[in-house]
């Protein structure tokens, strides 16, 4: 049921409308005259407006520029058996969806009235949508290189690939690069490769068809198809299986994917943004990555450098965390400057919101800091250093450090690297930690 606001000040023509818009199953709110319909107007929400244009004291185009005032971009359509096409096209100039002119049929009343409730809901969509963007818009601080990179590639189809340690902010950069382009009103999907089996990623990114195995009692939509429109984001994707390595590729050529259990190709109106931890062009001299779907993805490609090598990105991004919480003073931003973070930018925001959350007053000192710095602050000739170490070992460092930090305790290991539990029980076992 629609709310539609009804002008007209001839009772019969006005008793006719209602009931054939009453009768298509809208709600009608009916005035002879236009002034008491603008006072409706402003305590209720229509959906649509029909107003005639000859009418007295308050004419229809004064009616229209009215109720527009009030809800702006709601569908009007204007009624005219005395006014010209001339007329009925000056009232569309100043916001009219469309005129229909008397004598007219029902039939043809109720099909102008469904093209303007669809053109009104497409418009309340899009609106909702741009708010939405608005509000997911996320900034990528620091990194001066890697932003005008970003606006270049955001307006292009151009698959990308971005590299970097466990944290340093990859996912950020590809919201952006969404965000930034043409398809910022579609959604933005991200899938974890490295949390799922090769069985459940197929099906998580492609989808499957009823019966195509144990317990599929209903047909399901992948990633690919969920994200039609938008930008889907394949976080870790060194981590895939190399049989499924191969379906992704022939998505990346084709445009085309097939659920699980069909042969019924789908087009896959897709951006697809990768990122890694690892280097996988020693991932292709193992084996474990296929050379061809690397060129594929590194259409594009973005190094994201850890946080260690671009320490005067350290106070734009604080004050980007704590929002004008809390300030750092000169010794905090000193003791966050020796401090070597094996968790990048991840483990820098759990810091500082650790901070917010637990240090009294607005100033964050240096030793209010101190004891969440696992590996101390000082420099000393001995301090441990990652320089040359692979991105495994880094990962593994970041790892043993955060679970010794809590103990032990998983969970909070997992929610301070901002992983799945799954996936730290994955790289417990692989390095016997």
């Amino acid at each position: 049921m629609s709310r539609i606001l009804l002008v007209e000040d001839t009772p019969i023509m006005r008793e006719s409308v209602t009931e054939a818009l009453s009768r298509a199953g809208h709600e009608v709110r009916a005035f002879g005259d236009g002034r008491e319909a603008l006072e409706e107007a402003r305590r209720w929400a229509p959906e649509l407006a029909v107003t005639d244009l000859k009418m007295a004291p308050l004419g229809g185009m004064e009616v229209l520029e009215e109720v527009l005032k009030l809800h702006p971009g709601l569908p009007v359509i204007v009624m005219t058996a005395y006014g010209t096409v001339e007329t009925a096209v000056e009232a569309m100039k100043k916001g009219a969806f469309h005129y229909i002119q008397k004598p007219f049929k029902a039939q043809e009343l109720d099909l102008l009235v469904k093209r303007a409730l669809e053109h009104g809901r497409l418009a309340r969509e899009n609106e909702a949508l741009r708010a939405q963007v608005a509000a997911e818009r996320v900034e990528v601080v620091g990194l001066k290189g890697v932003r005008d990179l970003v606006k270049k590639i955001a307006a292009t189809e151009a698959t990308v690939l971005i590299t970097g340690e466990t944290g340093s902010g990859k996912e950020v950069i590809a919201r952006s690069i969404h965000l930034e382009s043409p398809r910022a009103a579609g959604p933005f999907l991200a899938v974890n490769c490295a949390a799922l089996s090769a069985g459940l990623l197929e099906s998580e990114l492609f989808g499957h068809e009823k019966g195509a195995f144990t317990g599929a009692d209903r047909p399901r939509k992948g990633r690919f198809e969920l994200a039609e429109g938008g930008t889907l984001l394949l976080d870790e994707v060194s981590e895939i299986d190399t049989n499924l390595q191969a379906k992704l590729l022939r998505v990346l050529q084709e445009r085309t994917f097939e659920r699980v259990g069909s042969s019924l190709p789908r087009r896959a109106d897709v951006r697809v943004v990768a990122t890694t931890n690892r280097d996988l062009k020693a991932e292709i001299s193992k084996g474990r990555f296929r050379e061809d779907l690397f060129y594929r993805l590194n259409v594009v490609p973005i190094a994201v450098p850890p946080l260690r090598d671009r320490l005067d990105d350290l106070e734009p991004l604080g004050a980007h965390f704590l929002r004008g919480r809390k300030r750092l003073d000169r010794e905090a931003v000193d003791a966050l400057r020796r401090y070597r973070w094996p968790g990048n930018v991840r483990e820098l925001f759990n810091v500082l919101e650790r901070a917010c959350v637990l240090v009294p007053g607005d100033t964050i000192q240096a030793a209010d800091l101190r004891p969440w710095l696992a590996t101390g602050t000082e420099p000393t000739a001995a301090a441990p250093t990652l320089d040359g170490l692979t991105m495994d070992e880094i990962e593994k460092r970041a790892i043993a450090a955060t679970l010794a930090k809590f103990g032990g305790n998983r969970q909070k290991t997992a929610a301070a690297l901002d992983i799945a539990e799954r996936t730290l029980r994955d790289k417990i076992r692989k390095w016997g930690l």
